[in-house]
Order: C-alpha cells, then structure tokens, then sequence
C-alpha cells in the first residue's frame, strides 16, 4: 500500500463516525419536545401490553376495537389523576404557602393523659405536644413554612406550564395508541437493534428494560394510585379540609417513593390539636393502615414485572425524579436494572482459561491434593 493514501484510509472511517454522531445528536435535538412523551407513551405501553393482548382476544382477536379501550383506559386513569393533581397542587400553591404560615395563630392545646400511657414513644411524644403548647404556634411555623414554600416553588418550577403538561399528555395518549397498533413491529425493531449493538446480550438486555418499566408501573404506580385514593377517603371521611389538595400533593408523594405519612400525621395531629379524638383516632388507624400496605402490595407487584432487588427499583425511581424529572420515574429503574443484570453477567462469568486450569473430580491434580 502506497504510504501517501493511508492517511486518508484513516480519515475515511473518522469521518463517517463522526458525521453519524452529529447526525444523531441533531436528530434528538429535533426530537427533545416529543422525547419525554414518547418515554411515557413507551413504558405505559410496556406495562400494560399484556392487558390489551388480553382486550384482543375478547373482541376476537381484532385489534382496533382493542387499542381504543386501551387509549380511553390510559387517559382515564393515567393522564386524568395526573392532570387533576398537578392542576390542583399548582392551583393551589399560594394557598399552601399560607396555610404553612397561617400555622403561627394555631392554638394548641394540652395534650390529653392517654398520650403518656402510649408504648414506647408516649413519654416523647407528650414532651414535644406540651412544648408546642407552651411556645404556641410560632415555632411550628417558622419551621414549616420555609420547607413549604420551598417545596411548591420546586414543584411548580419542575412542572412548568401547566397547559404544556397537558399537551405532553394528550400527545402521550396519541403515542400509545400508535405503539398499541404497531407494537410487535416496534418491539422486533428494538430488539433487533439490541442484538446488533451486543449479540444475544444486547438482545437481552432490551428485554430486560421492558420487564423493569413494568415492575415499576406496576409496583410503584399502582401502590401510589390505591394509597392515595385511601387515604383521600380517610381524610374526607374525617372531615380534614383541603381533601382534595391534600390526596393530590399525597398522591406526588407515593409517587416519589415518600409514602401518604407526610400528609395524614400531620391531618391527625390537627384533628388532635382540634380536640377531635373521635375523628383523630379514626384517621390514626386508618393512617396506619395506608402507610404500612405498600410493604406488602409493592413487593408483590414489582414481582409481576421482574425478578429485580426491590431496593434497586426503589433507588431508581428516587434517583432518577431527581436527575430527570417526573420522567425520570420509569428511566432511573430501568437505566439501573439494565445496568445491573450486565453488570452481574459480566461478573458471573468464567473464563475458558480458568476452567481450563481448576481441577475437576477424578483429576490426577486433584487426586494428589487430597490428603491420604
């Protein structure tokens, strides 16, 4: 080979890399507005393929009549409550921000005897009520009321307008009853995609992404939709005010992994506080109930999607909120779970050299190694 042409043999395949990165990294950029509403219109998909195949074969196996129940099904019960509760809490955000300082007027009252006779944390608890009372509520309020209204002010900032929320939603809509249509063609794409990125394992792994998104619609989805329609009965069944606001902002809390307490202790405190025993025992146990369910109904339920550690799936929806938002709660877990399964593979396997090398049963090595 002529030494004069090598150089450009070289740039040749430099510049073919790096004209398809610029390619691709363009073809995102025009793709960002409508790159989170297809991750969500995907991982709803995932999640709930199985119940539109199921959908198919009682309309006898006709598939359109089967994807609009599913996109009426996903608007009803995914992008309503969503629409309701974002719109309710950035509604009502001002109002928040003053029931957190209106705290300083609230009048407390002695806590009652029966306080110092609860096991275990009686004592502590009557000390902190009766500190409360003495210093009213100024202290509480002072305390409260910047966390309060820091908070609101990042959940509204995250959430932006809400009318382009709900267009990300309807766009959701659209998209899913798209991949409900096409969804075997575009499942055969990705994996095939996977399988030229990394052989079988590549392929694997894809399958693997599908299994946790829907461990985590499953598991975490479905345990913050039933803990927060629970505890939104109790509360209004109580007759706590703001009901609505409050298994709203609850509902973005189960959501972010914090579970209902944050909102029905400080509900039964008030009723407490409101000289409502009845009421306030009532909202106690019930709040017990609530807080303690996803214990049980969320393992059972991340189970259904994928054999993954539960606290794998948990730090993935936390971690990824943090890093990419609201939709950051199906890509956390499933960047992690991906991860994690080829992380285990690469570890799990043996090289040809070391079983080549360690002895094996009826070896002559071996038979000298054993003691007589």
């Amino acid at each position: 080979m002529n030494p004069v042409e090598k150089p450009f043999e070289m740039a040749r395949p430099t510049l073919a890399v790096l004209f398809l990165c610029v390619l691709i990294a363009a073809s995102l950029w025009i793709l960002r507005p409508f790159l989170p509403a297809l991750i969500w219109a995907t991982m709803v998909v995932v999640a709930t393929w199985p119940l539109m195949l199921r959908a198919q074969r009682r309309f006898g196996n006709r598939r359109w009549p089967a994807v609009i129940l599913m996109t009426f099904l996903v608007l009803l019960i995914l992008v309503v409550p969503l629409s309701v509760a974002i719109a309710t809490i950035v509604g009502n955000a001002d109002e928040i921000t003053e029931w957190a300082k209106s705290l300083s007027s609230l009048h407390v009252q002695s806590p009652p005897a029966w306080v110092a006779d609860v096991p275990f944390v009686g004592w502590r608890l009557e000390q902190i009520w009766q500190q409360t009372a003495t210093t009213g509520g100024t202290e509480l309020a002072a305390k409260v009321a910047p966390y309060a209204a820091n908070l609101t002010r990042w959940f509204v900032s995250e959430i932006g307008s809400f009318g382009l929320v709900f267009v990300q939603f309807l766009l959701t809509v659209a998209l899913c009853a798209v991949l409900y249509a096409s969804g075997e063609t575009a499942a055969a794409g990705v994996r095939r995609f996977g399988y030229r990125l990394s052989g079988e394992r590549g392929e694997g792994a894809v399958i693997l992404a599908g299994q946790a998104a829907r461990a985590v619609a499953l598991g975490v989805g479905v345990t913050a939709l039933v803990q927060s329609i629970l505890g939104g009965i109790g509360l209004a069944i109580a007759g706590v005010p703001f009901a609505p606001v409050l298994t709203a902002v609850m509902f973005m809390f189960c959501i972010a992994q914090l579970g209902p307490g944050l909102v029905l202790v400080p509900a039964v405190v008030w009723l407490y506080w409101g000289d409502h025993t009845g009421w306030g025992t009532f909202l106690l146990i019930w709040a017990i109930f609530v807080g303690t369910m996803d214990n049980f109904l969320r393992p059972v339920l991340i189970k259904q999607g994928a054999d993954l550690p539960l606290l794998l799936i948990l730090a993935g929806v936390i971690g990824g909120m943090l890093a990419f938002g609201l939709v950051g709660l199906f890509v956390g877990p499933v960047i992690l779970a991906v991860g994690y399964t080829l992380l285990e593979a690469w570890i799990n396997e043996v090289p040809h050299e070391i079983d080549s090398v360690a002895p094996k049963v009826g070896d002559g090595a071996a038979d000298r190694q054993t003691p007589a």
